[in-house]
């Protein structure tokens, strides 16, 4: 009798362990900086507010070159992407200066059905491209990308960005400098999220900023324009697997509820909520969500 009962205990275990596999969650991840903490958790905790979804989070897991291939595995199921960096970065297709959003969000949403078996949903309603900024102190007066070019032939001029903008192919350092010919005294490799601290620090002068990062207006940074239209759009939408959405029929009308709901604004205070004030990124985004009266408290 105890060796049947100890087969029915293993046997229990077995059946527990199989239930809480994380096969039968959702997977959301996210890239490793501040905005990437924050998304996955407006997501996931709207999901669970609004469905019986297990969610499960795989906090930053890796720029591009690594969420690209484990959505394509199925490591994870779903995550915040930008259209520009789907379009340039991973399809290694090419935009059109002043292209719509509308039409770069077609191009990706066709291109990963087809190599990747995932979909681009309905835009979450802000864009986070890049804007070339520098310290007032620097005084370049430079209003545009072009106005900056002429200011580093002067000489001297420090440019710090991210490792992952030094390999980006389409709209990485090597192409901007291509379209923009640059004279860095310098280049720096720098973390992301301790870019903005080089750069107040006069470590650097000059990094790739992201738009939505809310340390631009609380350090006085000033920002520059894109005369030349080297960037394409980079509107925020959700990125998911097409099993997935198989698997959780409610999953896409429920992430479409969100389509529009978060403006330039809104991220660049839960940004700084989090890089400045030290709060945590899912406390934010459920204060978020609270507010916009998009889940109970």
């Amino acid at each position: 009798m105890k060796k049947i009962i100890g087969l029915v205990g293993i046997a229990g275990v077995m059946l527990l362990s199989a239930c809480s596999n994380s096969d039968e969650a959702l997977v959301i991840s996210g890239k490793p900086w501040t905005e990437q903490f924050i998304l996955p958790q407006i997501l996931g905790q709207y999901i669970e507010e609004k469905t019986d979804i297990d969610v499960e989070y795989k906090e930053g897991l890796g720029e591009v070159a690594i969420m690209t291939p484990a959505l394509e595995k199925g490591d994870i199921d779903l995550y915040v992407e930008y259209t520009g960096t789907g379009l340039k970065d991973v399809l290694k297709e090419e935009s059109e200066v002043g292209e719509s959003s509308d039409s770069v969000l077609e191009k990706v949403r066709k291109g990963y059905e087809e190599k990747f078996e995932a979909t681009w949903l309905s835009p979450l309603g802000f864009e986070n491209t890049y804007t070339l900024a520098y310290t007032k102190d620097n005084e370049y007066n430079a209003e545009t990308y072009s106005e900056l070019v002429e200011a580093s032939k002067t000489g001297g001029m420090v440019f710090g960005a991210p490792h992952a903008f030094y390999e980006r192919k389409g709209d990485g350092f090597d192409d901007l400098i291509n379209t923009y010919p640059f004279v860095f005294s310098e280049t720096q490799s720098l973390d992301p999220n301790v870019m903005y601290e080089a750069l107040k620090n006069g470590d650097v002068d000059v990094i790739p900023a992201f738009t939505t990062d809310g340390r631009i207006e609380r350090f006085d940074l000033q920002t520059t324009t894109d005369d030349l239209g080297f960037f394409p759009k980079y509107d925020a939408a959700p990125v998911v697997r097409m099993d997935a959405l198989q698997k959780f029929p409610e999953l896409e009308d429920v992430l479409n509820e969100l389509a529009g709901k978060i403006s330039e604004e809104d991220m660049l205070m839960m940004n700084a909520r989090v890089d400045i004030d030290g709060d945590k990124p899912e406390d934010v985004a459920h204060d978020f969500l609270v507010e916009k009266g998009l889940i109970e408290k």
